[in-house]
């Protein structure tokens, strides 16, 4: 199975009734929130969806009548994801006894929750809502409960049985999201091994000498963000709730360049993922710490805007998808600062020495297809005497050697300027 992810081009009707939908589902998610927090709070246990549900009917539902203008599945499932992000939370919490913690910052304060706790939805944020029952498709339309045929912006595939929905809101578009079937085809190969070194003037550099250049969304969008949010803040009105319309128009510029930045990263690394994925039998990628390495407030920026968690994430379920495989090396493996000629290993190599040089060998290579060549030469890889080859998913991270096992530092890319590069464009 795989998911479709299509836009809505929606009437005014139907716009007011998605809204009215997603609102019932966060009024019924932060209602459960509430409640929540009352029997965490008394140490008592949590309840279930469906004990909230049953009080929802009970309680809530008849003192807000306006819940049955929309469909029964907005709240159920709300209340059902709300189940679902407790459970993750006590998974994160339960080995620590409950101590990790992080700041939160909300109406201009900022405040100390514990880490993973379900917090209140706000209105405009992340609206959404679940529906299932009958549903039908037809070329470009889609028959759903309460809101009827919905023009699509792209043709929904012939055959498709379609049981359940979920829509959601981007900027100023509302997107539906359902599952089909998917039987994925295995691509004949072009190359066995290949190691992918991630950066940021270029996105990733492969062992084989192709650079694939990141395009920076947000870097590139970053002034046109800057007086859009600066628009929306002169018209903010202080000290009330009600804000004027110019200041709505003014948000929904700002959320609609935020999701064209969104896009185009997304559109860059599906096209570098699938490349790789279709192409390479197997692939080496390095287990970033992107969390520690956006610590660094100087690169924080361009690292978050090359999106290195989302390239490893769609790379490993297209590698599925394409028959290949996706060894994960050991975070702590020198790639950079080993010799790919001769396996040497130096002690120390600055961010700003964008070029290799061996004092053992004397090879001269740029440092990024330096590393790149050393992923794909990853030791053990055929071979039970493997230190760490692990699934992309995180599984089997332990490696059985750790006799020399030192710290490295994350490293930004650079430019590169070796001969044997040749540059793809994706974009």
């Amino acid at each position: 199975m795989k998911s479709l992810k299509i836009r809505l081009n929606l009437n005014q009707k139907q716009t007011t009734l998605c809204r009215k939908h997603a609102g019932v589902a966060r009024h019924a998610y932060n209602w459960g929130v509430a409640e929540c927090q009352k029997a965490f709070n008394n140490k008592e246990k949590i309840p279930s969806a469906i004990d909230l549900h049953k009080r929802l009917v009970a309680e809530v539902k008849t003192a807000n009548p306006w819940y049955y203008q929309v469909s029964k599945c907005a709240g159920q499932q709300a209340l059902r994801n709300l189940q679902s992000a407790y459970q993750a939370f006590h998974r994160i919490q339960k080995p620590s006894g409950y101590k990790k913690r992080k700041a939160i910052r909300r109406n201009g304060q900022t405040k100390t929750v514990l880490e993973g706790l379900p917090q209140f939805k706000k209105k405009g944020q992340r609206d959404g809502f679940y529906l299932e029952g009958s549903i039908k498709a037809d070329g470009q339309r889609l028959k759903l409960p309460h809101l009827g045929w919905v023009r699509t912006c792209e043709a929904i595939p012939n055959g498709t049985a379609i049981k359940n929905v979920s829509i959601s809101r981007t900027a100023d578009h509302w997107f539906v999201s359902f599952k089909v079937p998917h039987t994925p085809a295995k691509t004949e190969k072009t190359t066995g091994c290949v190691g992918v070194d991630l950066g940021i003037k270029t996105l990733a550099t492969l062992s084989n000498g192709d650079v694939f250049q990141s395009v920076k969304p947000y870097k590139k969008h970053k002034r046109k963000l800057k007086l859009a949010q600066r628009r929306v803040s002169k018209k903010y009105r202080k000290n009330t709730k009600k804000q004027s319309n110019n200041y709505r128009k003014a948000q929904a510029k700002v959320a609609r360049i935020h999701a064209r930045i969104a896009n185009i990263r997304a559109d860059n690394l599906h096209k570098l993922t699938t490349h790789l994925a279709k192409n390479h039998s197997r692939i080496v990628i390095e287990d970033l710490n992107v969390r520690g390495m956006s610590q660094n407030h100087k690169l924080a920026s361009a690292i978050l805007d090359g999106g290195f968690f989302e390239f490893r994430r769609q790379l490993t379920y297209k590698a599925g998808w394409y028959g290949a495989e996706v060894v994960v090396a050991d975070r702590f493996f020198a790639s950079s600062k080993t010799c790919s000629g001769c396996g040497s290993k130096k002690q120390t190599l600055k961010l700003s020495q964008r070029a290799y040089s061996c004092e053992s060998c004397g090879l001269q290579i740029d440092r990024d297809l330096n590393a790149a060549i050393n992923l794909s030469n990853y030791p053990g890889l055929d071979g039970p005497t493997a230190s760490y080859a692990g699934v992309a998913c995180g599984a089997a991270n332990n490696r059985t050697d750790k006799s020399e096992r030192t710290a490295v530092k994350q490293e930004a890319n650079g430019s590169l300027s070796h001969e044997v590069q040749t540059c793809i464009s994706l974009a």
